[in-house]
C-alpha cells in the first residue's frame, strides 16, 4: 500500500485523500497530460534524503509542456521548492519516487489542446526496485515505438504510455521481464520505459535522440559516468535488431530502472549469458552517485533535510 499522506494540489499541500479530480476531467478521458518520474534516495549514514537531478527533471517537464500547448504556472525553481516542501512534510526516511503531473483539467468533451485549462499536481511515495530481477530476460516487441510526428517521444505524454503498456504487457504475458521496442524504421529505440545501451568491442553504443527515444536524464548520466569514470568511448548511432543478438553486453537505464543488465534477448544469450563486466560496474557506480557518495557528482543530489 502507498505510504504517502500528502500531495501538492490546487496550489497547496493537502491530505492525499483531498487530491481528487472529476471523472469528466479532460486528461482522464483523453490522456492529455505530461509528467516526470524523479527519484530521491535515502542515505542512512548521513540521515539525508537526496533528490537526484531534480532541476533537470523540472526543466524537461517545462519542455514537455511547450510541446503540448500547456501553461505551467510555476518556474523550475518554484517546482523544485514545491518538491522539497512536500518531501519534508512527508518525512520520508527511505528511497522515494516523485511524480509531478501537468494535466488538462477542464471537464469537457473536446479533443483539442488549445483553450483548455491546465493544472499541476505532485505527489511522492516510498519506492524500491522498478524491475525486480538483477539480470533481465527480454524480447523484441511486436509493437513499434510511436514516432515523433505521431506522438512526440521526447515529451513524457501521459496518453503515449499506452504504447509502453502494450509492449510491457506482451513481454510479461510471454514470460519475459521487459520489452525492447523498435522504431518505425525498424531500428532499436528503447525499452517500454527505459533507454538502452549495448557494448561491442569495448564501445558503449546507444540510439540517438532522433530514434524516437525519450531524451533520458539517466541516459545522459550513464554516458557521462562511462566516459569520465570508466574511460569508455560512447557512440550514439542507429542500432539494428540483430546487433542485440551479437552484442557483448546490453543494459537498460532510466530513473525507474536505474541500470539493469540484460542476459537474454529473444531466447538468445547476451555475451556469455551472465551480467558483466561493464553493466554491473556502471550499476554500482550509479547507485553510489545517486546516494550522494561520490564527491565529484554530489552537485547532482539535492538534500531534502
Amino acid at each position: 500500500m502507498p505510504n504517502n499522506k500528502f500531495a501538492f494540489f490546487n496550489g497547496q499541500i493537502v491530505p492525499i485523500e483531498q487530491a481528487q479530480v472529476s471523472v469528466m476531467t479532460h486528461a482522464l478521458n483523453y490522456g492529455t497530460g505530461c509528467f516526470e518520474g524523479i527519484r530521491a534516495y535515502w542515505n542512512a549514514e548521513e540521515e539525508q534524503l537526496f533528490v537526484f537531478k531534480l532541476r533537470e527533471h523540472m526543466e524537461r517537464l517545462h519542455r514537455s509542456c511547450r510541446i503540448l500547448y500547456m501553461q505551467l504556472p510555476y518556474s523550475v525553481d518554484e517546482l523544485c521548492q514545491i518538491t522539497l516542501d512536500l518531501l519534508r512534510q512527508e518525512g520520508f526516511r527511505e528511497d522515494v519516487y516523485i511524480r509531478p503531473l501537468v494535466y488538462k483539467s477542464d471537464p469537457l468533451i473536446a479533443v483539442r489542446l488549445n483553450d483548455t485549462a491546465d493544472s499541476f499536481t505532485l505527489w511522492a511515495v516510498g519506492f524500491g526496485q522498478y524491475l525486480d530481477s538483477s539480470a533481465l530476460k527480454v524480447c523484441v516487441s511486436s509493437w513499434r515505438r510511436i514516432e515523433d510526428n505521431i506522438i512526440p517521444s521526447r515529451a513524457k505524454v501521459s496518453g503515449a504510455y499506452i504504447n509502453s503498456a502494450l509492449a510491457k504487457t506482451e513481454a510479461l504475458l510471454n514470460g519475459y521481464d521487459e520489452a525492447i521496442v523498435l522504431g518505425s524504421d525498424g531500428h532499436v529505440s528503447e525499452a517500454s520505459a527505459a533507454n538502452l545501451f549495448l557494448v561491442r568491442n569495448g564501445t558503449l553504443i546507444t540510439p540517438p535522440v532522433t530514434s524516437d527515444v525519450l531524451e533520458g536524464i539517466t541516459r545522459q548520466v550513464v554516458s557521462q559516468l562511462a566516459q569520465e569514470r570508466l574511460g569508455l568511448h560512447v557512440v550514439e548511432r542507429a542500432i539494428d535488431r540483430t546487433e542485440l543478438y551479437i552484442a557483448d553486453e546490453v543494459f537498460f537505464c532510466g530513473t525507474g530502472a536505474e541500470v539493469k543488465p540484460i542476459i537474454e534477448i529473444d531466447h538468445r544469450k547476451v555475451g556469455t549469458g551472465v551480467a558483466g563486466p561493464l553493466a554491473p560496474m556502471l550499476a554500482q557506480l550509479y547507485r553510489e552517485v545517486v546516494h550522494g557518495k561520490v564527491a565529484a557528482y554530489r552537485k547532482w543530489c539535492t538534500p531534502v533535510y
